[in-house]
């Protein structure tokens, strides 16, 4: 079967805090992506409100029909009440610190272990699927198994970077990754810098990949073909498996 596309529609948000007001409309564009064949929402809301607010997860949460995927750091407590709050279909736990730009890195699971544990047995009681954001690493990924997670995100910005020069070479770790991961019964997510470009290649190499999540590319496309035909663009980078 195909990846399921999750849109993160941060960016959305973005431009609209840019000038204030409601323009361009956040549930709106969540509800056209589903209509238009996005298989889920995620948004990724910061502490500082920069791009998606509380209050849009909050009303995003009547609205969405298809997956919502929260993503954040659980060491912030607003992010761990949000998220018991609204029970989303997932939580993808992310590493990022306060004001960094973008996420950069994933957990290391070794070190985090415990922490790890606690926190996804908290959503894992309230009913909601966790993954957590990791490096297509081998050892990272056994220790993913211990803390009880149900998925992992592959953070695929070295793909990314290295797919125009070397593309195999690119790929390979994050299909060692996935391999392992599927043996160890862990479900397999993956996002950041995932593009109409390089998609279709690497969820070629990854026949398990279960979700990618993709926003900053996908919207910023949509000014250039159309929000429509940019999320059937992407979903058939999918579908060429």
């Amino acid at each position: 079967m195909a990846a399921r596309l999750s849109v993160n529609i941060n960016k959305i948000a973005t431009l609209r805090n840019s000038r204030g007001g409601t323009i361009p409309d956040v549930l709106l564009a969540a509800q056209r992506c589903e209509a238009y064949g996005a298989d889920g929402i995620t948004i990724h809301p910061r502490p500082d409100e920069r791009h998606i607010r509380y209050a849009d997860a909050r009303a995003l949460k009547q609205r969405v029909t298809t997956e919502f995927n929260i993503e954040g750091n659980p060491k912030e407590e607003s992010f761990v009440a949000l998220v018991l709050e609204l029970k989303p279909t997932q939580v993808t736990l992310v590493p990022d610190a306060r004001g960094q730009l973008t996420s950069n890195h994933g957990w290391d699971t070794v070190k985090e272990q415990k922490f790890l544990q606690e926190i996804i047995k908290v959503f894992a009681q309230a009913g909601i699927r966790t993954s957590i954001f990791v490096n297509p690493d081998a050892e990272i990924i056994r220790a993913a198994v211990d803390t009880g997670t149900h998925r992992i995100e592959l953070y695929t910005e070295a793909y990314a970077q290295g797919f125009s020069s070397q593309p195999e070479e690119a790929v390979k770790p994050y299909v060692h990754a996935s391999e392992l991961a599927h043996q160890l019964g862990l479900g397999i997510n993956a996002g950041h810098d995932l593009n109409l470009d390089n998609l279709s290649f690497f969820a070629q190499r990854l026949p398990t990949l279960d979700e990618v999540s993709i926003g900053h590319a996908l919207i910023s496309d949509a000014l250039y073909f159309g929000l429509e035909n940019t999320v059937q663009m992407y979903k058939r980078c999918l579908t060429t498996q």
